[in-house]
């Protein structure tokens, strides 16, 4: 698999905010603020449907989670839409003992989910919100080498997991990624390298551009 940008490719900075269409405006602050500890730091109205609160969450890194509430919507088990163009889920990221609560906060709820999931990098669960969208909080199931991102991390299991003929990345191709960054691996192939992370190749150093 190519990893690979090209040089006219616009540079993000992260995500800046996603907006939801929720339900009404007690039952989102109840789910996000309730359930997921996010302060609702703004509310407005919808500019575009003055009929709608826009309320705004910080998820903990304050790029904001806003949501379209309406009175007229309300809670729908129906599983969003899965066709293509479709949110298939939101993954938020959690600490190891958020993670190890919630499963008792959503039971006490009465809220289905998926329970604890290890899946090679990750340990998440999953669960939906009141109109159906599909919810992961994951933590990722490594330390990162200092000086190092979880990309670079991801980028060297990648190459551990191809260069051994794998499915998919298990916790022991995460594990020979950290400890070959830590000793100062140089030996990445630059064919994995896309144009963001050309100036780490040669020493795997800290992102730059």
């Amino acid at each position: 698999m190519a990893l690979h940008a090209t040089s006219e490719a616009l540079w993000t900075q992260g995500l800046h905010h996603l907006t939801l269409v929720g339900a009404g405006r007690d039952v989102s602050i109840d789910f996000w603020s309730g359930l997921l500890g996010m302060p609702l730091v703004h509310e407005e109205p919808n500019e575009d449907n003055p009929a709608e609160s826009h309320l705004h969450f910080d998820p903990g890194d304050s790029r904001m989670i806003t949501i379209f509430a309406n009175e007229d919507r309300e809670r729908n088990s129906a599983r969003t839409s899965t066709e293509t163009g479709a949110v298939h889920h939101i993954a938020l990221s959690v600490s190891a003992e958020s993670l190890a609560k919630i499963e008792a906060r959503l039971d006490e709820r009465g809220i289905a989910h998926s329970g604890r999931r290890h899946r090679g990098f990750t340990e998440s669960i999953y669960f939906e919100d009141p109109l159906g969208m599909l919810i992961e909080l994951a933590r990722y199931s490594f330390a990162v080498p200092d000086g190092y991102t979880v990309a670079d991390v991801m980028i060297a299991a990648h190459h551990v997991r191809a260069s051994e003929g794998a499915r998919s990345i298990e916790p022991a191709h995460v594990t020979a990624a950290v400890n070959r960054l830590s000793a100062q691996w140089t030996e990445l192939p630059a064919a994995l390298w896309n144009d963001r992370l050309e100036a780490r190749v040669a020493g795997l150093g800290p992102a730059t551009r």
